[in-house]
């Protein structure tokens, strides 16, 4: 897993790097985090075999709020929003959308 977190780290830390550079022309640049999303990625027999060798890992992915996992669409909502006018004034932010997975 350390290479995952290495390389998300790594988005974040971009994200954040571009999102100075570039406010000046207007510009926003945002990350979302998502936890575990039931997508072919999050769902899976080689998933299902890690958890199994590692079960501590699968109680640091359990959320705090009362679901299993977060639906894909949820996480395009965030997106959809991020882009809107609605949030014209967020900038160099790393949004999770992991029902409360981050906060363990």
């Amino acid at each position: 897993m350390s290479h995952y977190v290495a390389a998300k780290h790594g988005v974040v830390g971009l994200m954040r790097s571009l999102a100075i550079e570039l406010a000046p022309h207007g510009i926003r640049v945002n990350c979302v985090v998502p936890g575990a999303v039931r997508t072919p990625m999050g769902v899976n027999a080689a998933m299902d075999g890690y958890l199994e060798e590692f079960p501590d890992a699968g109680r640091a992915f359990s959320a705090l709020l009362d679901v299993d996992m977060v639906e894909p669409g949820d996480v395009s909502e965030v997106v959809v929003w991020l882009a809107s006018d609605a949030a014209r004034h967020v900038t160099g932010v790393a949004l999770p959308v992991d029902a409360g997975v981050l906060l363990r």
